[in-house]
């Protein structure tokens, strides 16, 4: 019992920062943990230079006549679906408006719905610890979701819904011009690339997304879960890093 209680306690030390007050164990993986602690996690870095991402955007500062924020401006109203009428906050998105790289999630969550800031609260920070872990700070790159609108208790996007709100996540990228877009979750992969297939069999490959090359990896909120997920998600950042690399010429 005292060697459970030890390993229990050396675990919530280890993740207090990257968890914040809520911690979720994963009671099959307490003895012998081996999963990396934040300091790890946080000064893990690729072999090659640091990515150098562009920051000619500082973070939430929206330019009065900058094209992004226009647009921005011209659809944060929109009711062409139920959505609409039931969020509280649009959550457009928020980042460089000139970013090299472009996070997609699925739909903006309560914290989302009531802040207009994609990716708050734990997921957040634990999405800012693995951009740190390849050297890119969060107001380097631009964060969106498909759907603009909170869906009632977090359900799935429905088709009908994704139908109506893509065509402004592709203006986004229209305008951003990204090198490198990345998929955060099964369900934003599945809905970009119209497919079925598990999320494991869409990892570790380049896909074409309006003409981007894209990569998937987990969720935040589902490594929260399972933190067993992390040295996988930190190997997608690597992958994500090394394209990002290829595609800009950043040796």
């Amino acid at each position: 019992m005292k060697d459970v209680h030890n390993n229990i306690s050396a675990f919530l030390r280890e993740y207090l920062d990257i968890y914040g007050e809520d911690i979720f164990i994963d009671p099959s993986k307490i003895k012998g943990i081996s999963m990396q602690s934040e300091e790890e996690l946080t000064s893990a870095s690729p072999s090659t230079s640091p990515a150098k991402v562009k920051i000619n955007q500082p973070k939430l500062v929206k330019k009065a006549n900058a094209p992004l924020w226009n647009f921005m401006n011209q659809i944060k109203d929109c009711t062409r679906c139920p959505l609409g009428h039931s969020r509280t906050t649009f959550v457009f998105g928020e980042g460089n408006e000139n970013a090299d790289i472009m996070f997609i999630g699925e739909a903006p969550g309560a914290e989302e719905d009531r802040t207009g800031i994609p990716f708050v609260g734990r997921a957040g920070q634990l999405l800012n610890k693995l951009l740190a872990s390849i050297k890119v700070n969060r107001e380097d790159v631009f964060i969106a979701n498909i759907l603009k609108c909170r869906p009632p208790n977090n359900r799935d996007p429905q088709p009908a819904e994704v139908q109506e709100c893509i065509p402004y996540l592709h203006k986004q990228i229209e305008l951003i011009k990204p090198k490198v877009i990345v998929a955060l979750g099964r369900i934003a992969a599945q809905n970009l690339l119209n497919s079925t297939s598990a999320l494991k069999q869409m990892r570790e490959r380049l896909w074409q997304y309006q003409g981007v090359n894209m990569i998937v990896t987990y969720h935040p909120a589902a490594i929260l879960r399972n933190m067993g997920l992390l040295p996988i998600a930190m190997q997608d950042f690597k992958f994500i890093f090394d394209t990002y690399q290829q595609a800009t010429g950043h040796e």
